[in-house]
């Protein structure tokens, strides 16, 4: 990749993940090398099994349970980990690096927001950094090259839909 930027997908609304994954889905299609880091995230999801299919690297860096409250030392020492991985990653040659739910990360105090800014600013210069979720802090807003806020207008789960696998799982 010739010039890489820096995305941000965030907001309320369904599709954050779709959407960096969508994009997952055309890097590695035109060829790139490509790698989803999730954090908070500890358990399999059908798009892993889309991911292998597709040769599509990623890494859980979270734990089976939702985080309730104040994470614990394990969550935050999984997410620093998960950003270790993502420089690694610029070093190896990735052209894509995704890095889910870390926004959400940063808003429940398992990640430092200057942890983030810090794998940001080392970013190379050929590579796509897209970083994914809600409550997406204003200094990375204030330094992503694409934002894009999902709002949500109405959803299935106000009727008690339970999510779906292979729709939301």
């Amino acid at each position: 990749m010739e010039k890489g930027y820096i995305q941000v997908y965030t907001g309320n609304g369904k599709g954050k993940s779709t959407a960096a994954f969508g994009l997952a889905l055309r890097a590695v299609g035109a060829g790139y090398k490509v790698i989803v880091i999730q954090f908070l995230k500890g358990m399999e999801y059908s798009e892993h099994e889309s991911f292998k299919k597709l040769g599509i690297d990623y890494e859980l860096y979270g734990t089976k349970e939702f985080v309730v409250g104040k994470p614990s030392e394990r969550v935050k020492n999984l997410c620093r980990e998960g950003l270790d991985r993502a420089r690694r990653a610029f070093k190896e040659g990735y052209d894509v690096v995704i890095l889910d739910e870390a926004n959400v990360a940063v808003y429940m105090e398992a990640m430092d927001l200057e942890d983030l800014m810090e794998v940001v600013s080392e970013k190379p210069e050929n590579v796509e950094l897209v970083i994914t979720g809600r409550y997406a802090p204003k200094e990375l807003l204030e330094r992503a090259d694409l934002v894009t806020e999902m709002r949500e207008v109405k959803h299935y789960y106000q009727k008690g839909v339970q999510a779906r696998k292979g729709v939301e799982w």
